[in-house]
């Protein structure tokens, strides 16, 4: 087991990351502070991990502390049920099982469980514990980690939420044995970004190891679950708030979001659309002079060998504009672009050529 820390000053807490972790009581043990545990997972995950999880849970008594009740909210799977309606079951569960400050939510599944389970215990009695325990690539290399939590609106992406760290996060890799090959490279899509945002290397890395990584080969899948893990942790402890460096981290995703609002979440998943996202995103780099065709063309090839989405859907430029103008950068009306000075470091910024920005989104959109 490897451990990482996040220390945002007011929190710190560990993310462990191995295989086997769903079993291992003593970890449970000294990560769910809350006597009272509500377990919040969907309906895909629930058949395969949601009885192990109970067990353990159950038999903290054993292991120097009384137990107490641990019960579930199972909820409907997919980013369209990412909603205030999901987001009220988590609290209705949680009144209908009498559950008071002292209790914590577990977060069973992907980065929509994670951000619904969290959100529902930011808002809770004012704010209880919670623990994220990710079972998709995606949320073991990003969403679980930094304490973002929210639903969507039909108006944009992520618009109702709140800041609130876990406790911890448990992250067993055993269970990326039975994700989807689509879901596998969906996740990939968010570790290419912190090659294409913050680390040069491990853009290197990825470039050579793919076919492992795409063959779930262990040391492979664990080596950029740790290194994605410490990146975000990097970044969310000099900006919690994502007042200017924790934006970084948004590369590729205010085109993915528009792409996402505008197929009602359905189409693609969210490592999907960052995917394209980010080429978009490469792409309005290369037209402002800041990376050459070459770095263009490398991460194109990257997408390309991840087996991950490249082309956008034509929802027309001047709907992909108007979703874009509701993302969470925009500040005095200026909407700010993370984009790329070369690979390995991005930059926040809206002093950028409109007519660029426009050219690029009648290339991809229109």
């Amino acid at each position: 087991m490897q451990t990482i820390q996040v220390d945002v000053g007011h929190s710190r807490y560990p993310i462990a990351i191995g295989p086997g972790l769903l079993s291992n009581r003593e970890l449970l043990h000294d990560c769910v502070r809350g006597r009272d545990v509500l377990i919040v997972t969907d309906a895909t995950v629930a058949p395969l991990y949601l009885a192990k999880l109970t067990r353990s849970l159950s038999e903290r008594g054993a292991v120097r502390c009384a137990a107490g009740r641990v019960a579930d909210c199972i909820l409907p799977d997919g980013e369209r049920h990412k909603t205030l309606h999901a987001m009220g079951r988590v609290i209705d569960a949680l009144v209908a099982h009498k559950m008071n400050r002292d209790a914590a939510v577990l977060a069973l599944g992907g980065g929509v469980v994670g951000d619904i389970a969290g959100f529902a215990a930011s808002c809770y009695q004012r704010g209880i514990g919670y623990l994220q325990v990710p079972t998709t690539l995606l949320a073991q290399v990003d969403s679980s980690v930094g304490g973002k939590t929210g639903v969507n609106h039909p108006g944009g992406k992520n618009l109702i939420g709140a800041f609130h760290q876990p406790l911890a996060v448990i992250t067993d890799t055993d269970t990326l044995a039975t994700l989807p090959d689509r879901e596998l490279r969906a996740g990939l899509a968010e570790v290419i970004k912190y090659g294409c945002v913050w680390d040069p290397l491990l853009f290197d890395w990825l470039d050579g190891n793919l076919p492992a990584l795409l063959a779930r080969d262990p040391g492979a899948l664990a080596h950029v679950i740790a290194r994605s893990c410490e990146i975000k942790a990097a970044v969310v402890a000099a900006d919690e708030r994502e007042q200017n460096l924790r934006a970084i981290l948004n590369f590729g995703h205010t085109f993915g979001h528009a792409i996402e609002a505008a197929t009602a979440y359905d189409k693609y998943l969210h490592g999907e659309a960052v995917a394209i996202g980010m080429l978009i995103a490469a792409d309005l780099s290369q037209r402002l002079g800041l990376i050459d065709a070459a770095a263009k063309d490398r991460m194109r090839g990257i997408l390309d060998k991840a087996g991950l989405p490249t082309e956008a859907p034509r929802i027309g430029a001047a709907k992909a504009a108007e979703l874009m103008q509701m993302d969470k950068k925009v500040l005095s009306g200026a909407l700010r672009l993370v984009l790329l000075e070369k690979l390995g470091r991005a930059v926040v910024t809206a002093d950028y050529s409109r007519a660029a920005l426009d050219a690029t989104l009648e290339e991809h959109f229109a």
